[in-house]
């Protein structure tokens, strides 16, 4: 290229102003200099680029040949800056994240909510699912990350980050409500019918884990998909179930569900953030995991 960015600029500045002062006020530069570099271009390509008018300066017929290119070529360079700064500032973007139905209402809704508010012009996309299914929509690069609930053993290149510990509870529905009078055993609990998630879940696993733990075996009576799903089960009678103590709360002081009380303690849970180790994160989605990473369970 003969003539360097610089000098195009000033070049495509005195023709769009056509007038050398506008120019150089534009340009946050002096009358002299535009003046100098449009004199250096003429040389270096060879022909006159403008001539003087009463009002200022006129492109000639090489100069509108040649600001017709540079004009494409600077405000498509312009555009680009001004998405990157944007995107670099938050002002847009978009960030796609995995999750399962605990994860976002026990911990990750409300974090969202607080990012949102602050940079209303990124673009949040929430895949749900279990959190089998959030890791296998972050290693095949679905999901920017994935915010889940005891994420286990994954492959070496999945990082993950802990976030929070929440505790689950044991409730009943209103037939069940003479069993608050004492603690039961899970012995005991294997007489009743239980409400769990399905076998694929996490939740399963964990609750599988916990049985084993005093050489029971875990067989719920009713499998389903996700934690919410088992509040109506159990307000309808249809069995106990375990549930994060955050969605229960307003059941519980409703006296629509009971709380049960086991003779030991159910251990707790935890919410981890996993991200790909390998993969750059856009300005968006580096905030966003950055602002979860940062924050506390409710």
């Amino acid at each position: 290229m003969l003539v360097n960015y610089e000098h195009y600029r000033i070049f495509y500045y005195a023709a769009k102003y056509q007038n050398i002062t506008q120019a150089a006020a534009a340009l946050m530069s002096s009358q002299p200099n535009v003046t100098r570099t449009i004199k250096h271009m003429e040389k270096v390509l060879g022909c006159v680029l403008f001539v003087r008018t009463a009002r200022g300066i006129k492109l000639t017929e090489e100069g509108e040949r040649l600001y017709e290119h540079v004009a494409v070529a600077y405000e498509h360079l312009e555009t680009a800056e001004k998405e990157l700064s944007d995107r670099l500032s938050l002002r847009e973007g978009t960030v796609t994240i995995g999750t399962g139905e605990t994860a976002l209402h026990v911990f990750l809704l409300d974090k969202l909510t607080q990012f949102h508010t602050m940079y209303p012009k990124v673009r949040l996309k929430i895949t749900n699912g279990s959190t089998p299914q959030s890791v296998r929509a972050l290693e095949s690069g679905a999901v920017d990350f994935s915010v889940v609930t005891d994420p286990g053993i994954m492959s070496a290149q999945i990082k993950s980050i802990p976030l929070c510990s929440f505790r689950e509870i044991l409730i009943g529905g209103s037939q069940y409500k003479y069993m608050t009078e004492r603690p039961i055993s899970l012995s005991e609990l294997t007489n009743l019918p239980l409400v769990s998630l399905d076998r694929n879940t996490r939740g399963y696993q964990f609750y599988r884990d916990f049985f084993l733990s005093e050489g029971i075996e875990l067989d719920p009576d009713i499998e389903v998909a996700t934690s919410d799903m088992i509040m109506p089960i159990v307000e309808n009678n249809l069995g106990v179930g375990f549930i994060p103590e955050h969605f229960a709360r307003q059941a519980i002081a409703e006296e629509r569900v009971f709380r049960l009380t086991l003779n030991r303690e159910i251990p707790d849970r935890d919410i981890c953030l996993i991200k790909d180790k390998g993969r750059s994160l856009s300005a968006a989605a580096d905030r966003l995991q950055k602002f979860i990473c940062s924050a506390q369970c409710l």
